[in-house]
């Protein structure tokens, strides 16, 4: 099913259900925001499934591209609103599972 037809809330589900959804979104949060630095910087992700999650946050609207006629050409990508919504969401849940490992440990 095309993401159009997808409720806003599935899309959402399929992002945080996929660490490497997640991945690429914490690195664009945190200022990575070229192609190959992504690469580097999310330890274990392949160029293919990269370039797959880039391209499905774009469509879900949660990252933007920005392609620069440059010789070569340079894409940035950077967190939308909803993206940076969805950001604290993340951080949130971080901070809930640092809580409950401390009380289990504590």
């Amino acid at each position: 099913m095309p993401p159009s037809v997808r409720s806003a809330y599935s899309q959402l589900e399929e992002v945080i259900g996929c660490k490497w959804s997640v991945s690429v979104l914490r690195a664009v949060s945190a200022g990575v925001s070229r192609p190959g630095a992504l690469e580097r910087h999310i330890q274990g992700i392949s160029t293919k499934v990269l370039s797959e999650r880039l391209r499905k946050l774009t469509t879900y609207g949660l990252l933007v591209k920005e392609v620069f006629a440059e010789v070569p050409p340079r894409t940035e990508y950077s967190l939308t609103s909803n993206g940076q919504k969805l950001i604290r969401i993340i951080e949130q849940i971080n901070l809930l599972d640092d809580e409950i490992r401390h009380e289990e440990t504590g």
